[in-house]
């Protein structure tokens, strides 16, 4: 079963940054290497799924002419228009996996920490959504927290491995990496989308 949104509203009713992604030392370095995974310094059109609070967000913009964040909860996504007030070129939208994207296409699509939200048929759709909507050439990069959480429909690393199988088949891996360990970790897979 895919994670509804009176989940993460009762998350965001409990705390304004429930993962700790302002202060948290292991986010900033996560999203210190997420951006650094990124093969180019500047990207024309990009897509965040997932955005949260906007803390990547409002790194990520930097390396964007025009980035679309998303994500399913309003609470966060006020959150994240107040931090990215002074970045002119992030739009924010309230869209949900798999089936509400915005029309592509993306240069660069990034998916943290959001796809292990969803059961494996609505993975799926969402995966074949994203490759739709990604250019030719363009990049999709996906980071997710690898340790099993109870109430997850799925791991990190089952999201990563079911993108995995789509090489070959619209996209081709470029690189992979692993961080921390077993009680603390995430993984990181950069693909392009073939030409």
């Amino acid at each position: 079963m895919t994670l509804p949104p009176r989940y993460f509203e009762e998350v965001y009713g409990a705390s304004e940054d429930p993962w700790n992604f302002e202060t948290s030392a292991y986010e900033a370095a996560k999203y210190a290497r997420t951006l650094a995974a990124l093969p180019l310094e500047r990207y024309a059109r990009g897509l965040e799924v997932g955005c949260s609070i906007g803390v990547l967000t409002a790194q990520l913009a930097h390396r964007t002419r025009a980035l679309v964040a998303t994500d399913i909860n309003e609470k966060a996504l006020a959150r994240a228009r107040e931090r990215c007030a002074a970045l002119p070129q992030v739009r924010f939208e309230r869209r949900a996996l798999p089936d509400d994207l915005p029309a592509g296409p993306f240069d660069l699509v990034l998916l943290s920490e959001v796809l292990y939200y969803l059961s494996p048929a609505d993975l799926e759709r969402a995966l074949d959504a994203v490759l739709a909507r990604l250019s030719p050439g363009g990049t999709l990069l996906l980071v997710h927290w690898t340790p099993p959480v109870h109430d997850y429909p799925q791991t990190g690393d089952a999201v990563h491995e079911a993108a995995r199988r789509r090489v070959g088949h619209g996209l081709r891996w470029r690189c992979g990496e692993r961080h921390g360990d077993a009680q603390q970790g995430y993984r990181l897979d950069l693909f392009g989308r073939e030409v």
